[in-house]
């Protein structure tokens, strides 16, 4: 603060990552354009692999829905990936099993299909920040088996 402001921490995104306005400008004139997004700072590649990636998710979000996927489906599919009955997997209890399929269904219905973390602490009965230990505990759970939600 003490260096008052500053003109390369102005602007946003593509504008500050080209040196300014007269840049993008410059690269108009010749034809040359770039994505650009003031949410992302950064190349233009770069901002193009970032949205890409968002609109994916975005469309698996959609994809999952449209085909009937919310938690108790997601309950179903890791009761079968673990070999459990649906009532063990909702169960409470500190059985590794058991707290590692809760944490696949944490993983899944947060990520995948965008359950916020507040219903699932309702769901279960448990708070947020548990629920957020689970996400990380089921997302190693899901990468270490190789889990898939859905078959491809």
């Amino acid at each position: 603060m003490a260096q008052g402001k500053r003109p390369e921490l102005v602007g946003g995104g593509l504008v500050r990552s080209l040196g300014g306005w007269s840049a993008v400008k410059a690269l108009r004139k010749v034809g040359a354009y770039m994505k650009g997004d003031e949410r992302i700072l950064g190349g233009g590649d770069f901002v193009e692999s970032i949205l890409a990636k968002a609109k994916e998710d975005l469309e698996l979000k959609y994809r999952l829905k449209a085909e009937g996927y919310d938690f108790d489906k997601v309950v179903g599919r890791v009761s079968d990936l673990m070999g459990l009955e649906r009532d063990e997997v909702l169960s409470p209890g500190k059985y590794k099993k058991v707290v590692e399929a809760r944490s696949v269904v944490c993983y899944w219905a947060m990520r995948e299909i965008g359950i916020s973390q507040g219903v699932l602490a309702k769901k279960f009965s448990i708070s947020q920040p548990a629920i957020s230990m689970a996400v990380k505990r089921g997302e190693q759970v899901v990468n270490r088996n190789n889990f898939l939600l859905f078959d491809t």
